[in-house]
């Protein structure tokens, strides 16, 4: 059976041009009851419109990367506050001109912690330059959310080999964007974070966590979570960074007090090397 109307119908396009057109011009917009309810703003972001709002942020990431032919990815998580090592160089610099004590300490700390970026981006190349030897069904893709920091460093590094990278941002006050490594149409920005991390879980074969904040944590306890209690498919679950893991959580207490099994952390790893990390998933998949 055919549909009888044109997804790329010009009466749509331009009946969403004119409203657009309309907004720039200055011009507000008011509840409009002959407007288009798909065209409408007011009725789409009303409470009552909620569920729609969700089935479009499920729908638009995944049939965009179904039509591009990506399955598999890899997804990074970490901080967005680490900077590259050239950045903290500069910003250390600076703050030793200033001579200002406490500008010079966080500089350190960023030129230390730049070494995570600089892995992240080495991590992500060894994932691109395997799948872009493979046919396509057999690529890995690799995955962040989009942002600064750590994020940046895996797409810069499947970008700088040439392979396409995906970036899953969010709107957020101080994080608007998705970096310039993402592939732009790979780009997406969703609203809900529920949505959003099950995009991350949709596609991911190896999820791999360097250090972060509140939000890696989120993600890490999720993913566990998921995985332990079989709501999603075993997969390698790296923890790059292995004297901050171990110095933030002690798994073990939770063993000895009863609240998991042993067998619970053998549901992750932990490394120091990118490679490693990289063969870690190729073990798990016999690649």
């Amino acid at each position: 059976m055919q549909a009888n109307t044109d997804l790329q119908d010009s009466r749509l396009a331009n009946a969403w041009a004119e409203l657009h057109n309309y907004a720039v011009a200055g011009n507000p917009l008011h509840p409009d009851s002959y407007r288009l309810a798909f065209a409408d703003p007011e009725f789409m972001l009303r409470r009552e419109t909620r569920g729609i709002r969700f089935q479009l942020e499920l729908l638009k990431p995944d049939l965009e990367q179904a039509a591009q032919g990506i399955e598999h990815t890899v997804v990074v998580y970490g901080s967005a506050r680490f900077v590259s090592p050239e950045a903290a160089a500069q910003q250390l610099a600076e703050a030793q001109a200033s001579g200002d004590g406490e500008r010079i300490a966080r500089a350190e700390r960023a030129v230390k912690n730049a070494q995570y970026y600089d892995l992240a981006r080495q991590f992500a190349r060894h994932v691109a330059d395997y799948s872009l030897g493979r046919p396509p069904a057999e690529r890995l893709y690799v995955c962040t959310g989009g942002g600064p920091g750590i994020m940046e460093a895996a797409n810069r590094g499947a970008y700088e080999a040439g392979a396409p990278t995906i970036g899953l941002n969010i709107t957020l006050p101080h994080e608007q964007s998705g970096n310039r490594y993402i592939t732009p149409a790979l780009s997406f920005k969703f609203h809900y974070f529920a949505l959003r991390k099950m995009h991350f879980m949709m596609r991911a074969k190896a999820l791999v966590l360097f250090p972060g904040g509140f939000g890696t944590l989120d993600e890490l306890f999720e993913v566990l979570t998921l995985v332990q209690t079989g709501k999603a498919k075993p997969a390698p679950i790296v923890l790059f960074g292995t004297a901050f893991w171990k110095r933030l959580i002690n798994f073990e207490a939770l063993v000895e007090q009863g609240t998991v099994s042993p067998e619970d952390l053998k549901l992750f790893h932990y490394t120091d090397d990118p490679a490693e990390a990289w063969g870690i998933i190729r073990a798990f998949y016999e690649l």
